[in-house]
């Protein structure tokens, strides 16, 4: 039987919460599907669909494939008291199972069985396809390509940390060879090296590949199409031509909102006109003429009857549309700069002998204005605690932070302080004009729509309030950005606006990021936090001493 995956007017919620309503939705065999969405929108949900793993409220779904299917969830579920060995035994079960019945049915063709020939052909056949022989072999290569080349096979579990066990579920996976693959975030805990190798062993495969992933650099290299979960439509919408394709069709999409919107404008204005003048543009200043008064009568009737017929119609046409209006495109994404912004002179941040506790300590580090730093490094690092003290968010044991102008920070984590209150009501806190003001200043970025003004804040799943933390830092002119993981749960043709709105920030911007293609894309210092210190790019001018 072919590969078959598809949804049927599939409608599914977790709580109160609706992610897909009478969805359908199909993927052809060999397709290398990129996912993508907000977090909270149902990616992973969707993945576990497809896995059979979980049932929709309503509706069918089919996942089937005579070459297996291999599902890696975020965190793969591996018992700590087993062993390396017994993880790769268990990816390779399907394998390990059809190379045993082999032996045993070569067994049988020597008694001369009559249909022992047959079935024997027939999993020799479904093995080799799946690369049986090759399994073990797979294993190793996996196993090195994505940096646990030196693992022992009798380690336990348990004492893998967690970026090494999601490395190790993928490379069981990657090794099982199954002909559908349904990754989620598979380049998670993945350098440099190792997300080159999964992008080759991906592009490779010969199956079909679901990964849900927010690196746009994976999605470029691997991706065939791309399907958005969209959580405000609640529906699933298809991309060709992989991850440059959805880009341009969400540039396009943008402009032909653009002009329905200009068209609209232009139409009721002309009928609003119309309405009102063509009463005079028909037969103006017609007097009567050689007393013929019934004559005279007779024809302002047939005027007045045409104009009414004109005025009747161009009211209705015009009370449509009113009814019906293309809504105003969201301005794109600008961040407020206050006045001296992009041209103020002198140090915004001064960091002198900063210490927090182990995680945190800087010898001297500084900010001037419209200056731009990028920030990389490995987790834990201390790159976050930076930011919070520059923003301070948080007080050093030790040392002194001078600031000076106004300085606008994006946390990495968004904490819900107040769940009861109203989404507009959190992202007016603070800020000057009545909530109405308030209302239409926020639904002016395009982040929200007006159902979603009075929706508790406690009920926004990760990806909205990251977009409420976003609309605030719009709303509030800075003269310093410190942005720590902006790309974070956020859809993806949001990111690119995003970048292209702190393309045309003029103000200071320090930014903390893993993103690829931001960090490939960013212009201005750059610093990476290893070893206990800032290390200077190449090519970049050297920051001021410090430490972590």
């Amino acid at each position: 039987m072919p590969t078959q995956i598809s949804l049927r007017g599939v409608t599914l919620s977790r709580g109160d919460r609706l992610l897909l309503d009478d969805v359908s939705f199909a993927v052809r065999p060999g397709e290398r599907i990129g996912i993508v969405g907000e977090n909270g929108a149902g990616k992973s949900t969707l993945l576990w669909l497809l896995a059979g793993s979980e049932s929709p409220d309503d509706g069918a779904v089919a996942t089937v494939a005579d070459g297996g299917i291999g599902h890696l969830g975020q965190t793969p579920e591996l018992p700590p008291d087993h062993t390396v060995r017994d993880a790769v035994d268990a990816a390779l079960a399907e394998v390990r199972a059809m190379e045993r019945g082999l032996r045993e049915l070569e067994a049988d063709l020597g008694g001369g069985a009559p249909d022992a020939l047959a079935a024997y052909g027939d999993l020799l056949t479904a093995f080799e396809a799946r690369g049986g022989y090759e399994a073990d072999a797979r294993v190793e290569k996996a196993l090195h390509g994505l940096g646990l080349g030196g693992i022992g096979y009798e380690r336990r579990l348990g004492s893998l940390s967690g970026g090494e066990q999601a490395r190790l579920g993928l490379a069981c996976l990657i090794a099982a060879a199954p002909e559908v693959m349904l990754l989620d975030e598979p380049t998670n805990h993945l350098d440099g090296a190792a997300l080159s190798w999964l992008e080759e062993a991906l592009r490779g495969h010969s199956g079909t590949v679901l990964a849900v992933s927010h690196d746009r650099v994976f999605l470029e290299r691997v991706a065939t199409a791309i399907v958005e979960v969209d959580a405000d439509r609640r529906t699933l919408v298809r991309y060709g031509g992989g991850y440059g394709g959805f880009v341009a069709e969400q540039t396009a999409a943008r402009r032909r909102w653009e002009q329905a919107y200009e068209e609209w404008c232009a139409e009721t204005a002309a009928l609003a006109a119309a309405a009102t003048t063509v009463a005079r543009r028909v037969a103006p200043g017609r007097g009567m003429k050689d007393g013929n008064k019934l004559a005279y009568d007779r024809d302002k009737g047939r005027v007045q009857s045409s104009v009414s017929s004109r005025v009747r119609n161009a009211r209705e046409r015009l009370r449509r549309l009113q009814e019906d209006p293309v809504p105003r495109p969201p301005e794109p994404l600008r961040f407020s700069a206050l006045p001296a912004a992009g041209t103020a002179d002198g140090v915004l941040i001064d960091l002198h002998d900063i210490r927090v506790g182990e995680r945190l300590a800087v010898d001297r580090l500084t900010v001037a204005a419209g200056e731009r730093l990028l920030v990389h490094g490995a987790n834990g690092a201390g790159k976050s605690t930076l930011l919070r003290v520059m923003a301070g968010w948080e007080t050093p044991d030790a040392g002194r932070a001078i600031r000076r102008g106004g300085i606008g920070y994006l946390a990495q984590e968004i904490p819900v302080a107040r769940p009861r209150e109203r989404l507009l009501s959190a992202f007016g806190r603070g800020l000057p004009g009545t909530p109405e003001e308030q209302g239409v200043l926020l639904l002016s970025y395009g982040l929200f729509r007006t159902d979603d003004l009075h929706v508790p804040v406690g009920s926004l799943s990760a990806g909205q309030r990251r977009r409420l933390a976003l609309a605030r830092l719009l709303a509030r002119p800075a003269d310093l950005l410190l942005l720590d993981e902006p790309t974070n749960h956020l859809a993806l043709g949001l990111v690119e606006e995003l970048e292209e709105a702190l393309a045309q920030w003029t103000g200071a911007l320090v930014v903390v990021s893993h993103d690829r293609l931001l960090r490939s894309r960013f212009t201005g210092r750059r610093c990476e936090i290893r070893g206990g210190r800032f290390m200077a790019e190449e090519g970049d001018a050297a920051p001021a001493a410090a430490s972590i």
